[in-house]
């Protein structure tokens, strides 16, 4: 499968390594369905850089992927204005602490819901439409399913999930449809005031193999790789990361 002409549907694709995603995809000639749940501003601003390079390409979903009754109408308004569906790229996702005593049910809702069961609904969902184009599925997993993030109990649980859902979606979609996952190590800074503090930034770092953090643009290949390049591979998880996960 070539990148180019193909129809693919990007959740949480408006900002961050999400809209790298997309920008990549897009460069190599994909129509993008993006999804955007607050972020409406940069999604828009998203939209008309890309459609300047090329017009009637890009559109924008806004939902909650909280609320799975709507998951079903992301893929009907992506085929209703494309025409067709080839790829879903789960890379939506909620990250914040919930250490043990202070977690609540509510971040247990928010964390699974965004990184494990909208994936799993969505990719129902999307599964007739990829199977007739025998079309694939790339999920943005984490390199934390291997090693916990301390104060991310349900962050972590979440994210191992999603990685086994990985596996179990390419046993259960196989022999149509492959689908595989990408696991970020340093890329962006989480947008949360404990990952300001330089020492632990310097801490993380150092402990890469590659003494250096890593660019948005390095998950978007991994992305495109797995999309176009990877006809004979399903079932698997690409950590890109530095060598971080080695030196957990």
């Amino acid at each position: 499968m070539t990148v180019r002409n193909k129809v693919i549907l990007v959740t949480g694709g408006a900002k961050r390594v999400g809209a790298a995603i997309c920008c990549k995809l897009h460069a190599q000639g994909a129509n993008l369905m993006v999804h955007y749940r607050s972020s409406q501003k940069e999604a828009q601003t998203l939209r008309h850089a890309l459609e300047q390079i090329r017009p009637d390409s890009v559109d924008l979903i806004q939902a909650d992927l909280l609320d799975i009754a709507c998951l079903p109408d992301l893929v009907e308004e992506t085929i209703r204005r494309f025409g067709k569906l080839d790829v879903l790229v789960n890379n939506a996702s909620s990250f914040f602490p919930t250490p043990m005593g202070q977690l609540t049910e509510q971040d247990w809702i928010d964390l699974i819901g965004s990184n494990l069961k909208a994936p799993l609904f969505l990719s129902q969902a999307v599964a007739p439409y990829l199977e007739m184009r025998q079309g694939c599925i790339v999920n943005i997993v984490d390199i934390h399913v291997e090693q916990p993030l301390k104060n991310y109990v349900i962050y972590n649980a979440a994210k191992g999930g999603l990685a086994a859902l990985t596996r179990s979606l390419a046993l259960e979609l196989a022999p149509h449809i492959r689908v595989n996952g990408v696991s970020p190590g340093p890329i962006l800074w989480p947008e949360h005031e404990e990952w300001l503090d330089k020492s632990l930034r310097k801490e993380i770092i150092d402990r890469t193999l590659l003494k250096r953090m890593g660019e948005p643009d390095d998950i978007a290949k991994a992305v495109s790789f797995l999309i176009s390049d990877a006809p004979y591979v399903t079932g698997q998880i690409i950590a890109v990361d530095g060598g971080r996960s080695i030196n957990l």
